[in-house]
């Protein structure tokens, strides 16, 4: 893992808007990664567990599941990113995620975080993070959310 980029309390957050506030190193997807969250979730559709069908399917191998690239934000971020300054941080919710290139078995990924905004909510701020789960070597990446944290003195 990288360096971890220390953020400073709310005016360290605000020096963020509209840059990039980290990327993640690379991790890759297996088969067992993707097994164990269908497990999670109950959901064990053929494209996600069925390696052999999934071959022959329309993506030419098991995807992991879209919610499974939501699922690693929090992790990975926090693995990204130190906070100062603040008593306590919450992940507030998502405003927007789209799922527009399937994450395959064997491919690696990261998380690009970048600061959209910062606001002032009671006791605290609220920031809104765009976070992109790049696949290596494609144009597209697997997800795209607004993620919004809340920081609280």
């Amino acid at each position: 893992m990288g360096q971890k980029r220390v953020i400073d309390g709310k005016n360290g957050l605000a020096e963020l808007v509209g840059k990039e506030a980290g990327v993640s190193d690379w991790y890759t997807v297996t088969l067992d990664d993707i097994k164990k969250f269908a497990d999670a979730t109950g959901d064990h559709q053929w494209i996600h567990v069925d390696a052999e069908k999934a071959k022959k399917g329309p993506f030419g191998a098991p995807i992991a599941h879209g919610y499974f690239s939501v699922s690693r934000i929090a992790g990975v971020f926090m693995q990204m990113v130190e906070m100062k300054g603040f008593a306590m941080a919450i992940n507030y919710g998502l405003n927007k995620v789209r799922f527009p290139n399937p994450l395959k078995e064997g491919k690696r990924y990261r998380l690009k975080a970048d600061m959209l905004s910062v606001t002032d909510v009671d006791k605290g701020v609220e920031a809104i993070f765009k976070m992109t789960t790049e696949i290596e070597g494609e144009a597209k990446p697997a997800m795209v959310a607004e993620v919004v944290f809340r920081y609280y003195n």
